[in-house]
């Protein structure tokens, strides 16, 4: 006989995980996201402000709640128009997941799918490689063109990503 396994209840998820990052709610188990590096952190945040360039309201670690079982946090996700609340409750237009060790990206991609996402592009910053979830794998791209019309190359991400990796001084009339 299987062992008997203990389905967490959204309410008793928010109760012990809600209020921590790095967690997600995945059909009634809270699961640990894996710890950033320092280099997933300089992608996300530049992969957020070219989303924003784009056109795209976009924010970081922000839970989805368009699924009644499912609360995934992906790095960076963005949408063309406003929602009401503090979390979406229709799917967002557009999800950047960024690759980390010990990470199932497929599955991941399979359930961000399942709900409607239409875009999903995953980040190797190791590689600097980009993919795109085709709706069965994800499929190697050298730009990420997005649903409104706006292309941002490989080029352009990766070569800001290898700048930023450099500190930069501020411009000497910069008040901070």
């Amino acid at each position: 006989m299987a062992p008997a396994t203990y389905r967490l209840g959204i309410a008793e998820y928010e109760d012990l995980y809600g209020s921590e990052s790095g967690w997600e709610y995945w059909f009634g188990e809270a699961r640990r996201k894996p710890v950033p590096t320092k280099f997933h952190g300089i992608l996300q945040i530049l992969l957020g402000e070219l989303l924003r360039l784009a056109g795209y309201i976009s924010t970081a670690e922000a839970e989805l709640r368009n699924v009644p079982d499912w609360y995934p946090r992906p790095d960076v996700y963005g949408v063309l128009e406003e929602f009401e609340g503090a979390y979406p409750t229709r799917p967002v237009d557009v999800v950047f997941e960024i690759l980390s060790p010990q990470e199932d990206i497929e599955t991941k991609c399979k359930h961000y799918s399942n709900s409607l996402v239409p875009q999903i592009f995953v980040f190797d910053p190791s590689a600097q490689t980009i993919a795109s979830w085709d709706g069965a794998k994800l499929m190697p791209v050298a730009d990420v063109k997005l649903g409104n019309g706006v292309t941002i190359t490989g080029a352009t991400i990766w070569r800001e990503f290898a700048k930023r990796q450099r500190q930069q001084p501020p411009p000497p009339s910069m008040t901070i």
